[in-house]
């Protein structure tokens, strides 16, 4: 798979190099006065100092999830494990680490939280990974 590359609004460089840097691990690339670059798990992921975005919801299995928002599909270990680690820096989950869709071809952990400028985040892991994209 090739990377992606994600440019997002944020409202402080610094509390995003934080957030990024230091609550999610990702080292820190090239930056400028006004953007960050950070490997976001193997992707690019670029912060832009600039106004916040607008957050509106959409029901997916009782939950209203934010919408835009962004992140990635882990292996359940490595799910689990981030989950722990944003629990032990002290940030709220927006929706709590729960299992979706439970007994379905698409049953998949989930996570929502958002970053200091407002920008939404999901982190899932598939039970069956293979079924990513399965009806």
């Amino acid at each position: 798979m090739r990377p992606f590359h994600l440019a997002i609004p944020v409202t402080d460089l610094a509390a995003a190099r934080h957030f990024y840097g230091q609550v999610f691990g990702c080292p820190e690339g090239r930056s400028a006065e006004t953007w960050v670059d950070f490997d976001f798990f193997g992707h690019q992921l670029v912060v832009h100092l600039a106004p916040p975005a607008a957050i509106t919801r959409n029901a997916v299995d009782g939950d209203a999830v934010p919408v835009p928002h962004f992140g990635m599909v882990l292996d359940w270990a490595g799910w689990e494990a981030l989950a722990a680690r944003i629990t032990a820096a002290g940030h709220v989950f927006e929706i709590a680490p729960h299992v979706r869709f439970a007994g379905q071809p698409g049953e998949q952990g989930t996570f929502f939280l958002f970053d200091p400028a407002g920008n939404a985040l999901e982190f899932k892991a598939m039970r069956h990974p293979e079924n990513l994209f399965a009806r």
